[in-house]
């Protein structure tokens, strides 16, 4: 049975209501992907069941919608996995491939569809907020060595999920973006007191931007408190009630306990702990690659971003 991580349950509940679905598609997912959806008709599925190859209890978040290609109208599935690991799971892919299968069985077991009717289009989607970038691989088939002629590579497995990782997008590119859920991303990134401030105001002004401003400040408000309590802030949560209207309040808050923080030299060893989290990502992914047994010290040290002296260090080490 897997463990859920605190953020999960934050998220989880974000991604129970359409606008943030609506949010993440129409700024992260791909744009010719997201044109053709009518989010009108978002629908929520999200349930949970026993995967029987990792006897884990999964609680998908699952939405659909309608979309429209060719004149043709279908109702696809978004499969959303939330991922908050502070390391990179290098069997993401299979994981995957075997979630959707069970999902698939879900729908028959369920007569949400039959054979006859056919299995509904899905599209995977992996959130991560790791400190350490992603660096699995995406598509199964990119774990299948040696590379076959192409007759043989009909008979492989073939499923890519669409990775969305937090941490790759910059400030100015989660404020280009400009929505609510853009603004969450914004502060989960921040690296520092400065930057938690700066993205608190980027998402108040966006709250302020949105038809809904009334409804989403009530949940982003509830998910922020929550947030300030995994980082330790020093905060006066119980006065804080609205995101828009307790701005300048929380601005203080958060400048004293940042100033607090100075003082007691926390935050240049938050730094410094993020910085080694980064590195003990990669090594970890490549200690995940090494067991596989299908790619080179090249290859790895390519996908990891180490060097090939610590890609061999490692076989070196796992092979005493």
């Amino acid at each position: 049975m897997t463990q859920h991580h605190p953020h999960d349950t934050g998220y989880r509940e974000l991604f129970s209501h359409p606008e943030f679905v609506q949010q993440l598609l129409e700024g992260f997912a791909p744009a010719e992907v997201v044109e053709l959806m009518d989010f009108s008709t978002l629908t929520n599925h999200s349930g949970h069941y026993i995967t029987p190859l990792f006897e884990e209890k999964i609680e998908d978040v699952v939405w659909s919608l309608e979309v429209q290609w060719r004149g043709l109208r279908r109702r696809v599935f978004v499969y959303l996995l939330l991922e908050f690991q502070s390391r990179v799971d290098a069997r993401m892919s299979i994981r995957m491939l075997h979630y959707v299968a069970c999902f698939y069985d879900h729908l028959l077991k369920t007569r949400v569809t039959t054979l006859r009717r056919g299995l509904p289009p899905i599209l995977p989607i992996v959130l991560y907020n790791g400190s350490a970038r992603w660096s699995a691989a995406t598509d199964i088939r990119a774990l299948i060595h040696p590379k076959l002629p192409a007759f043989w590579e009909s008979y492989q497995p073939h499923l890519r999920y669409y990775l969305i990782d937090e941490g790759a997008y910059g400030p100015e590119q989660l404020a280009a973006i400009g929505s609510p859920l853009s603004g969450v991303f914004g502060i989960e990134t921040a690296s520092d007191h400065r930057a938690l401030q700066a993205a608190v105001e980027r998402l108040a002004a966006s709250l302020r931007r949105d038809p809904n401003q009334e409804r989403l400040d009530r949940l982003i408000t509830r998910w922020l408190k929550r947030h300030l309590q995994r980082l330790g802030a020093e905060v006066d949560l119980e006065r804080i009630h609205s995101l828009v209207e307790d701005q300048s309040m929380l601005a203080e808050n958060l400048e004293h306990w940042a100033r607090r923080e100075r003082e007691a030299g926390r935050l240049e060893g938050r730094q410094e702990g993020r910085q080694e989290g980064h590195q003990e990502g990669r090594l970890e992914t490549a200690r995940n690659l090494l067991k596989l047994g299908v790619l080179s010290d090249v290859q790895i040290a390519q996908v990891t971003g180490l060097s090939g002296e610590q890609v061999r260090a490692l076989r070196e080490a796992d092979q005493h």
